[in-house]
C-alpha cells in the first residue's frame, strides 16, 4: 500500500509540473516561461539555448516538441498500467534539462528576461526544479509496484 501512495504521489507531482511548465493553467503566467503559449522568440529557456548555440531550431520547434513530449510522459504518468514508461520517459526529457543546465548553452542560472539590460537570473531555482524532477522520476521508476492487474 505504502508502494502505491509513494507512487502516485510522484506522479501527481511530476504531472502538475509538466502541466504547469507547458501550458500554465493559472491565470498571469510569467512571460516567457509557458512552453505552448508564448510567442516564438520570447521563451526565456530556449531562446537562450538558441542564442548561445546558434541552433534557430531550438526556437520555437525544439520547445514545442520537449512541450509535446512532456504532456506525453504526464498522460502515461496518470495512468497506473503505463506510469513506469512515462516516468522512463520524464527521466529522459528532464535528463536533457539537466544536461542543458550543464552546458554552456543555458547554464545553472538562467535569465528572468530577454532584455540585455535586465542582468537578474533565477539564482538557479529552474536547475534545481530539473534535478528534483529527475530524482522523482527516477523513484517512481523503482517504487511503483510491479505489473499487476489494474481494475
Amino acid at each position: 500500500m505504502f508502494r502505491h501512495l509513494v507512487s502516485w504521489a510522484l506522479a501527481l507531482f511530476l504531472i502538475a509540473m509538466f502541466v504547469q511548465a507547458t501550458i500554465y493553467p493559472l491565470p498571469n503566467p510569467p512571460e516567457g516561461s509557458v512552453k505552448f503559449f508564448d510567442p516564438p522568440g520570447e521563451n526565456i529557456v530556449f531562446q537562450t539555448i538558441a542564442v548561445n548555440s546558434g541552433v534557430s531550431l531550438f526556437e520555437p520547434t525544439g520547445r514545442v516538441v520537449v512541450g509535446i513530449v512532456e504532456l506525453l510522459a504526464a498522460l502515461f504518468l496518470l495512468l497506473p498500467m503505463t506510469r513506469r514508461f512515462g516516468a522512463f520517459l520524464s527521466a529522459l526529457v528532464l535528463g536533457g534539462a539537466v544536461a542543458m543546465h550543464l552546458s554552456p548553452w543555458l547554464g545553472r542560472e538562467i535569465p528572468v528576461s530577454l532584455d540585455p539590460q535586465n542582468t537578474a537570473t533565477d539564482g538557479g531555482m529552474l536547475f534545481m526544479l530539473a534535478i528534483v524532477m529527475l530524482v522523482a522520476s527516477l523513484l517512481l521508476m523503482v517504487v511503483h509496484p510491479g505489473k499487476q492487474k489494474y481494475e
